[in-house]
């Protein structure tokens, strides 16, 4: 199991709505793989519109792969120039958890 929550920093051209879309599009493709209930219990994330960031958890199974899909949809959308991601100290899951709607 990956130990890792990831935060997305996006640069103030980026629109956070905007990475916000393109994560829920990396949720549906993972539902695909995993089923809606299951992404739904073992993923979570949160916003932080006041750097522009967004906080990814991937310490499940389905939060590594919807990770991995938002990163190359966010570099094929907006470009590798327009946000950095970093591994980010966990918090515990109901601090970090905004679960996909």
């Amino acid at each position: 199991m990956n130990r890792a929550v990831y935060r997305f920093t996006f640069s103030r051209a980026a629109d956070l709505v905007e990475a916000e879309a393109t994560l829920h599009l990396a949720l549906y493709a993972s539902e695909g793989l995993f089923g809606s209930a299951r992404v739904r219990l073992e993923f979570g994330y949160q916003l932080d519109a006041s750097r522009n960031a967004m906080l990814v958890d991937a310490t499940t199974e389905v939060g590594s792969v919807v990770a991995r899909i938002f990163t190359a949809l966010l570099l094929r959308e907006i470009g590798e120039g327009a946000f950095e991601v970093r591994a980010a100290e966990p918090q515990p899951r109901d601090v970090t958890a905004e679960k996909a709607a």
